[in-house]
């Protein structure tokens, strides 16, 4: 087969040889060859796509236990959310440069209600944190969305900060306007 020849398979005869021992002879019954192609296509592919079928099956979880043999799953508490005050304030740019505002509105995705009652007291301490590092920022530091990545990513970690140790799960964007 390394040369590209066909394999012969016989079928219905008598094996290798008639009475003349001619490979291929006719004899009473009937002698086909088959070729490595069907061989390939009628047997070894089905073969491999059953097995493919029944390992895809196995794993897309058609042959897990009924839904009723679970164990139960333990229900979490539902989230909630505090929505921040809106803060607008001018990006810091070049000198000569037009000056830009951020108007930001966020909504914080808290773990459970215990933490509104440790947000709302330094609601102020929060809002000023944000203020200060919003101030900080380029407009080219909010481009795309690795700039709203990262600014979400130093919003949570500064409010995380300020009421250590109690977290917030997520900051979601109401609002950004960069104008």
């Amino acid at each position: 087969m390394a040369d590209g020849a066909e394999d012969d398979i016989e079928i219905d005869g008598a094996g290798e040889g008639g009475a003349d021992g001619e490979k291929g002879a006719k004899t009473k019954g009937r002698t086909r060859r088959l070729s490595g192609r069907f061989l390939v296509l009628f047997v070894i592919l089905p073969v491999l796509l059953l097995a493919g079928g029944g390992g895809g099956a196995y794993f897309a979880g058609v042959f897990d236990p009924a839904e009723g043999d679970e164990p139960a799953k333990v229900a979490q508490a539902p989230k909630s959310f505090f929505d921040m005050p809106e803060i607008i304030v001018n990006l810091s740019g070049r000198d000569g440069q037009r000056t830009q505002y951020l108007k930001l509105k966020v909504s914080l995705e808290l773990m459970d209600k215990d933490v509104e009652a440790v947000v709302e007291p330094l609601l102020p301490r929060i809002v000023d944190m944000f203020q200060i590092y919003l101030r900080e920022l380029r407009p080219a530091d909010l481009e795309g969305s690795a700039g709203m990545f990262r600014l979400k990513e130093e919003l949570i970690r500064r409010v995380n900060l300020e009421i250590s140790p109690q977290e917030i799960s997520d900051v979601l964007f109401k609002q950004i306007i960069i104008q």
